[in-house]
């Protein structure tokens, strides 16, 4: 057999042996596509939104129904975020694997110990989620746990990874401790600041920064900010020791900055969640650049109070 033969000999039993399914990945939030993707880096993920997006409201497209029917595992918030188009989506969907209840549907919410939950919840509150606060990945001590339990369910439903995908989860977890020890320090700094906020987004991390929400630009979670409400805040004495407006890039930044010219405050617009561009494409990264703006409007706060 000359060496030419051999070759294509070789290539025809190589093309021969089934490939190996990749494994396929929807994520409800951008958050747990990039937590997957630092777990499972070969994988093939579908997001659902954007940082531009509200997560809790999502239309049930065609192009996410279809994901879902072939996908392997959706991994999601939870508690109840995406109440109002998931269920549809799933229904749809038909994919027996990801339904409630079975190893397919991962919701990082079940993993976490969330802020604020209510035994009761009418509609007179406002869009309240009973189980507590669901936007967990900004929760620097939690992520971790989250991130271990998304890795064994990933390892389970991929046994032949599983291995590969326990030593990505030790290094993210290396790399995340390092991560939060400087972020602690650089909290200390930060302990007592004050921000008017919109909605709970980023609620975990400013409790855990020490940093006190002033007020809310919302009259109730989830309703829009509106006129009477911004008026009714301009006589509330918390905005006198606030350094900053801080909002989601997916929200209306009109209020903000009517608000900020009363008051005469910045206003800080950061993504919700990672985005695709560096620093934040990384949930590392996003934390990073969050406490990076709220130290600049601190140091600006009190630069003009000198």
């Amino acid at each position: 057999m000359t060496l030419r033969n051999a070759v294509a000999a070789l290539l025809l039993i190589v093309a021969s042996v089934p490939a190996q399914a990749q494994l396929r990945v929807f994520a409800c939030e951008p958050e747990w596509a990039a937590l997957v993707r630092a777990l499972a880096p070969d994988a093939e993920i579908t997001t659902a939104t954007s940082h531009l997006q509200d997560p809790h409201y999502i239309e049930a497209r065609p192009s996410l129904i279809a994901a879902v029917r072939r996908a392997d595992i959706a991994v999601c918030t939870g508690a109840s975020l995406e109440a109002g188009w998931l269920p549809m989506l799933l229904q749809r969907a038909s994919n027996p694997d990801i339904q409630a209840g079975r190893p397919g549907l991962f919701f990082s919410a079940d993993h976490a110990k969330l802020h604020a939950p209510h035994d009761h919840v009418d509609r007179s509150m406002g869009d309240v989620h009973p189980e507590g606060n669901p936007h967990v990945h900004l929760s620097p001590d939690q992520l971790p746990e989250i991130a271990r339990a998304l890795a064994k369910r990933l390892g389970e439903i991929e046994p032949e990874e599983a291995a590969g995908i326990q030593g990505r989860y030790i290094r993210w977890r290396a790399n995340w401790n390092g991560l939060r020890a400087e972020w602690r320090v650089r909290a200390e700094a930060l302990e007592g600041q004050s921000v008017v906020v919109q909605h709970s987004n980023f609620g975990y991390l400013l409790r855990w920064l020490g940093v006190e929400p002033a007020a809310d630009l919302e009259p109730k979670p989830g309703l829009p900010p509106s006129a009477s409400h911004l008026s009714q805040l301009l006589a509330n004495p918390d905005l006198e020791d606030a350094s900053a407006i801080l909002i989601a890039s997916y929200q209306d930044p009109q209020p903000a900055e009517w608000l900020a010219e009363q008051i005469g405050l910045p206003v800080l617009v950061v993504p919700g969640t990672v985005t695709g561009e560096a620093p934040t494409d990384t949930l590392g990264g996003l934390i990073s650049e969050i406490i990076r703006q709220i130290e600049s409007a601190a140091a600006g706060a009190s630069d003009g109070g000198l």
